[in-house]
């Protein structure tokens, strides 16, 4: 099969890579597409600590099932899937309380040591594959995923009904996040992000303000949530500052594991601020399909490129220069 390969940090290009096999309880899958993530620039600048070199990255798709290993009776060789990436131990302390997503021995479909989607084929748990259903586009598998991860930040996040909301990044992640507020009955939705030209997308997501900076919006009491979705520390350090009386600051996006932010502490005592993180899926997959399958995600708002697996290059760096939104690699 061919298949990216990420032979170390830096170096990667487009090879051919023996056809996987399922074991007993494996699947193995033709992806349709996998979308691209700031992680996957975080695996090839070397900056995921539990990845393992030569890996394939791709840890946001879907696919048919083209094969299945024995053990595997809750899905078929001929399924569309969605497939969860994120692997767990199940014995450490965390996965022993069921917080999954926390595992001291993390792993990941394309992320950690497993190869994963940006490849004609690949092999996963079969008990990690859930059947798009019957409403559910097939082309808007690839979305679930990064829906998921939203999902769970609002388990986290715990808004009451009428919250008003403020995120920071109209990207993929931040219009997931609008429209799940929305949903969630947000009072109000503010998006905020440098780059204007993604502005219009936010109020399409049903933002009700947007802005190239908080100071724009005629909000000085703050807001009951505020979400970074950029992992940016100028935004997080400026999220922090806009956070209300009792408000909550939920870090979503992900920042390289060396930089620090800034905010006062007498702020977050006097303002008895919660600051929260959100990491990656927990028991909220199955969740997110529901949603997708109920229209609550626009896709097509989302989908915007389309790049063959020989193009991963021109792909990746449309990505870095903020072209579109969700960009998918289609083996």
């Amino acid at each position: 099969m061919r298949a990216v390969l990420i032979t170390e940090p830096g170096q990667y290009g487009l090879e051919t890579l023996p056809d996987p096999t399922p074991d007993v309880g494996d699947v193995i899958v033709a992806p349709d597409g996998c979308g691209i993530c700031g992680t996957d620039l975080h695996i090839i600048a070397g900056e995921v600590p539990f990845t393992r070199y030569p890996i394939v990255p791709g840890h946001e798709f879907s696919g048919e099932i083209v094969a299945a290993g024995r053990g595997v009776d809750h899905v078929r060789v001929g399924d569309v899937v969605a497939v969860e990436p994120s692997l767990f131990c199940g014995h450490c302390p965390p996965c022993r309380t069921g917080r999954e997503n926390l595992c001291l021995n993390f792993d990941s479909i394309g992320v950690g040591q497993q190869n994963g989607a940006c490849a004609e084929l690949v092999r996963v748990p079969g008990h990690k594959a859930f059947a798009l259903p019957d409403a559910m586009r097939r082309g808007l598998g690839t979305l679930v995923e990064p829906v998921s991860c939203v999902v769970h930040g609002f388990d986290m996040l715990e808004t009451r009904l009428g919250d008003n909301i403020l995120i920071y990044g109209a990207g993929s992640i931040g219009l997931i996040l609008a429209q799940i507020a929305v949903h969630h009955g947000a009072g109000s939705v503010s998006v905020v992000d440098t780059n204007a030209e993604r502005l219009p997308r936010a109020l399409k997501a049903g933002a009700d303000q947007v802005a190239t900076n908080a100071d724009e919006l005629d909000r000085p009491q703050g807001w009951e949530a505020v979400i970074d979705a950029t992992g940016a520390v100028a935004a997080i350090e400026d999220a922090i500052s806009r956070a209300s009386h009792g408000g909550t600051v939920l870090l979503f996006g992900v920042a390289p594991d060396n930089v620090q932010a800034r905010f006062s502490p007498f702020q977050v005592y006097n303002k008895e601020l919660r600051i929260i993180g959100s990491m990656a899926i927990r028991h909220s997959f199955e969740r997110a399909l529901l949603l997708m399958a109920r229209g609550v995600i626009d896709g097509d708002l989302l989908l915007t490129h389309r790049f063959k697996l020989d193009a991963y290059d021109e792909a990746l760096e449309t990505f870095r220069r903020g072209g579109g939104l969700k960009l998918t690699v289609v083996p």
